[in-house]
């Protein structure tokens, strides 16, 4: 007498069969598991931007009314060192004059009025001012006629903001970290 044959539906061994979907869902797994870290790590910011996050410049290279443009983070960046008349301008300025109203002691550090740190690009479409050719005695746009005053406020012209002034601290008294 033999034994019944046991129809599994043409499968074979249920328990084959698991074992299949168990270890197909698994290498699946892991395959998305070595994907994703590549993925993710593209999406980091390269190491030479990182490098350029922030940086240190010597204060002692800028004399009383010069300007000097150094290269951050892809942007160029200037580094004013005021005159007491340019100071006396900027802070003299009624906050009702001004597009984007802002202080000039909100742009500066307390002690460190005479050096104005900012990113020199023009509010309005990224151009890069020039300084001392403005109406208001600091930066002008001459792509679309933007007027800046020696704050780095927007005083005319289609900028909606004032240039921005990147986070920085000072390191001594010529030394100064910007980002």
């Amino acid at each position: 007498m033999s034994e019944p044959a046991t129809d599994h539906g043409g499968h074979g061994d249920p328990n084959r069969r698991d074992f299949i979907y168990i270890a197909a869902g698994a290498a699946a797994v892991g395959a998305v598991a070595m994907v994703i870290p590549p993925l993710v790590d593209q999406m980091n910011p390269a190491a030479d931007t990182l490098a350029l996050a922030s940086t240190e410049f010597d204060l002692s290279k800028v004399q009383e009314g010069m300007q000097v443009v150094i290269k951050w983070r892809g942007k160029p960046l200037f580094v004013r060192y005021r005159t007491p008349k340019e100071i006396k301008e900027a802070q003299d300025v009624k906050l009702t004059d001004l597009k984007d109203p802002q202080l000039d002691s909100d742009r500066v550090k307390k002690g460190k009025e005479q050096f104005l740190i900012l990113v020199g690009s023009c509010t309005h479409l990224g151009c890069v001012p020039t300084f001392g050719a403005g109406d208001y005695g600091g930066w002008f746009c001459p792509c679309h006629g933007s007027h800046y005053d020696t704050s780095g406020r927007i005083r005319k012209g289609p900028a909606p903001k004032n240039l921005a002034v990147p986070d920085f601290q000072f390191l001594s008294d010529t030394k100064v970290k910007i980002g």
